[in-house]
Formats: structure tokens, C-alpha cells, sequence
């Protein structure tokens, strides 16, 4: 077991293995829950399933982000287009 597998299982005892939602999530990183869907919907962020809810293991999440990959699945921006006069 890596040190990181070490963090990830400290982190989820402290915890308590309890299953985060969209909004807390969201405030967790400190960005809006559009975003957070954004995310699910690109295949990238660990979330789970349950019923209709969404739910995030907060080691996960947080490995997620060290990985990087929170950044690189960012929103595209949009082409400025010229006002008509």
C-alpha cells in the first residue's frame, strides 16, 4: 500500500464513510453545482449513483482534483463574436 492509499483510507475514516451530495460537494471545491454536473456528465469525477441522487466519496473527490483532472475537464469558452452595427 502507497502512502497515497494510506491518505485515502485516513481521510475516509475521519469521514466517517459518509456519502456527500451535489451542493456539498460543490461547496467542498468551491465551485458552483452546474459545474459538478458538468463533470459527471464528462465521465471524469468519481460519483455514484443512488436513486436519483448523486453521491461522492470525499477521498475520492480529493484525489480526483491532486490528480489534475479536475482541470482538465474544464468548460470550453465561447468564441467572441463581432456586435453588428
Amino acid at each position: 500500500m502507497d502512502q497515497e492509499d494510506r491518505l485515502l483510507r485516513a481521510e475516509s475514516r475521519r469521514d466517517g464513510d459518509r456519502w456527500l451530495s451535489v451542493i456539498e460537494v460543490a461547496q467542498h471545491l468551491g465551485v458552483q453545482q452546474e459545474t459538478v454536473y458538468t463533470w459527471i456528465a464528462q465521465k471524469s469525477m468519481p460519483a455514484h449513483r443512488v436513486g436519483r441522487l448523486w453521491k461522492f466519496n470525499r477521498a475520492e473527490v480529493d484525489a480526483w482534483v491532486r490528480s489534475g483532472q479536475a482541470a482538465a475537464t474544464g468548460r470550453r469558452r465561447r468564441k467572441r463574436t463581432k456586435k453588428r452595427s
